[in-house]
């Protein structure tokens, strides 16, 4: 893996004319940013709820990332292109050689207007999230609904994705998260769902479980014209089947990991006005916390990548800390 990106990092081996390559590694995937262009490789990792161990896999994934990514980003994603080893190089997409990898391929999108970005420059306006409440709504309202889909949204099933993030977070007690948090959000998540079933069988009924993205925090939306929206979720269909309040709940979270509490409010004013959404700030607070225990967990899985650092680990570390406090803050 090593000797294939450094050769991804020359760009000779790019299928595109570039000055400058840089890296992003993630607990899935390995990211090199070009000039005009981002090329994205999925890990060769198996975490259950995620499965990329297998080349067909991984081309089957990278297909999936184009098709459902272009509901919300248009003209941002490309293509799939194969990465070749001719005994002595990788090259992606050019040449020839056996077919060892493959890489989605995308328009680089400007950091400097990511909405992260703009947030940490303090020029997040309320007229960026009053648009990006119109878009999500809009999506929300429009995204495909159906029997099969409505069956996520029922507490039983919606809980083995709350089960599976505490059975994993477990090996990282004493590290990321103390005992007694970790037993707080658990007991707490357990009675939610005792106490409130009726609540998950309502949005059912009102047809709020949709195929959503999944994995909408603030690196994920570019505040440019068009408004692209990134990276959704294409390995797991029960993290993007859900009810539409747990896809805005990551945004809203996600705000207020950064201490943005007041533009996180404000954003729900504009969306829950459109989406024409009542009385569901239980349910609200549900989804923040389970979303706040996901960055923990994937955070804290960087503790178990070989390719990541010591300083990235230690990094990590603190990032999920933070992620786990915000969750019991909810509670609160």
């Amino acid at each position: 893996m090593s000797s294939m990106i450094d050769d991804l990092l020359n760009p000779e081996f790019l299928p595109d004319k570039t000055e400058m390559v840089s890296l992003i590694q993630t607990h899935i995937s390995i990211v090199f940013l070009a000039d005009g262009f981002v090329y994205k490789i999925k890990k060769p990792v198996n975490f259950g709820f995620l499965d990329f161990s297998t080349l067909k896999k991984r081309h089957y994934y990278c297909h999936q990332e184009i098709i459902l990514n272009r509901r919300l980003s248009k003209d941002i994603y490309i293509d799939v292109l194969p990465i070749l080893y001719d005994g002595q190089n990788y090259r992606m997409g050019i040449g020839e050689g056996r077919i060892v990898e493959y890489a989605v391929k995308m328009k680089r999108l400007p950091d400097e207007m990511l909405m992260k970005s703009v947030f940490f420059r303090g020029e997040l306006k309320g007229e960026h999230l009053k648009k990006v409440a119109q878009v999500l709504a809009r999506f929300h309202q429009k995204a495909s609904n159906s029997m099969n889909i409505n069956k996520f949204g029922e507490p039983e099933i919606f809980k083995i994705n709350t089960d599976e993030n505490f059975a994993q977070i477990q090996k990282y007690i004493g590290t990321t998260i103390q005992k007694r948090d970790f037993n707080t959000l658990k007991q707490w998540t357990e009675n939610f769902y005792h106490s409130n079933r009726p609540l998950f069988m309502n949005r059912i009924k009102s047809k709020k479980i949709r195929d959503c993205h999944g994995d909408l925090h603030m690196e994920h939306i570019c505040l440019t014209e068009n408004l692209p929206i990134f990276d959704c979720i294409e390995f797991n269909n029960r993290f993007r089947y859900t009810d539409t309040i747990a896809d805005i709940a990551f945004l809203l979270m996600d705000l207020e990991y950064f201490e943005g509490n007041s533009l996180s409010e404000n954003l729900w004013d504009f969306y829950k006005k459109i989406a024409n959404e009542h009385d569901v700030n239980s349910l609200l607070a549900f989804y923040k916390i389970y979303r706040a225990i996901v960055r923990g967990k994937v955070n804290s899985f960087q503790l178990d990548d070989e390719n990541i650092g010591m300083e990235k680990k230690k990094e990590a570390i603190e990032i999920s800390r933070k992620y786990f406090r915000l969750a019991k803050s909810y509670i609160e």
